[in-house]
């Protein structure tokens, strides 16, 4: 069974965003981020993972730096709202001194939250999609505890330089790809889930291929929008749960 969250009964709407994919040269993102943190009428936000586009550890949130003023960010809206992250693919690498910091509260991949009388199953989705073979082979990899530990004792420096080489691999990926060659989620496993945790609805970033999939009688999966507030239309879309379900609500960039 996977982990479990039991919303406090004061809660009446939680906001679900994912794939932000943060980072100092795309400045209108994180503004649009930062407004909406602190504008949204949720009583709590869940993050599901590559909220950064990299993270390389906590140590790279030095004074002054990109990271330090998202941790910033966070801790002010911590204020208002609880705030929820889960790791991703590009940020798995966020630990618990920068989560302290900013008093945000780690999720488990997969979560089921018990709100409202539903029960939602939470994913960053990547391990769900099982056709992509070269990177669940990564995934692996990357994930044990003593690959962690040896990339972490390396200089900062060090790491930076190696996170982007991981992008400039990813993006060139991207321009000798087609439309269709990167696999979604898995049907069968996403319901092997849902029947495991006894969850409606299995909620998830990572493709950025956002889209209501029904899988069986009153079983779907939702998936999130990543966001980019400077593509024409911008990209800045939040998954909002209430008492009545969930509902696409599409932010303007500021």
């Amino acid at each position: 069974m996977p982990a479990e969250l039991q919303a406090p009964a004061a809660w009446r709407t939680v906001d679900f965003i994912s794939d932000l994919h943060l980072e100092a040269h795309a400045p209108a993102t994180v503004a649009a981020w930062q407004h909406y943190l602190h504008t949204t009428t949720a009583d709590a936000v869940f993050m599901l993972g590559d909220v950064f586009e990299v993270w390389v550890g906590d140590d790279a949130a030095q004074p002054g730096s990109f990271e330090a003023q998202c941790g910033h960010i966070l801790a002010q809206a911590a204020q208002q709202r609880a705030l929820f992250f889960m790791p991703g693919n590009r940020d798995f690498l966020l630990g618990s001194a920068f989560l302290s910091a900013s008093q945000v509260q780690w999720l488990a991949d997969p979560t089921v939250l018990v709100f409202a009388g539903h029960r939602w199953l939470l994913s960053h989705g990547d391990a769900l999609c099982l056709g992509d073979t070269d990177y669940q082979h990564f995934r692996t990899q990357v994930r044990s505890p003593e690959w962690q530990r040896r990339f972490l004792a390396r200089p900062l420096a060090e790491r930076l330089t190696y996170a982007r080489q991981l992008r400039e691999h990813s993006e060139a990926r991207k321009r000798a790809s087609q439309p269709g060659d990167y696999a979604d989620a898995d049907a069968a496993l996403s319901l092997d889930w849902l029947h495991a945790s006894r969850a409606s609805v299995l909620i998830h970033g990572h493709t950025h291929c956002p889209a209501d999939h029904a899988l069986a009688a009153d079983l779907r999966r939702c998936v999130l929008s990543d966001w980019d507030a400077s593509a024409q239309p911008p990209r800045l879309q939040v998954l909002r749960g209430t008492a009545q379900g969930l509902q696409r609500i599409n932010l303007e960039s500021t």
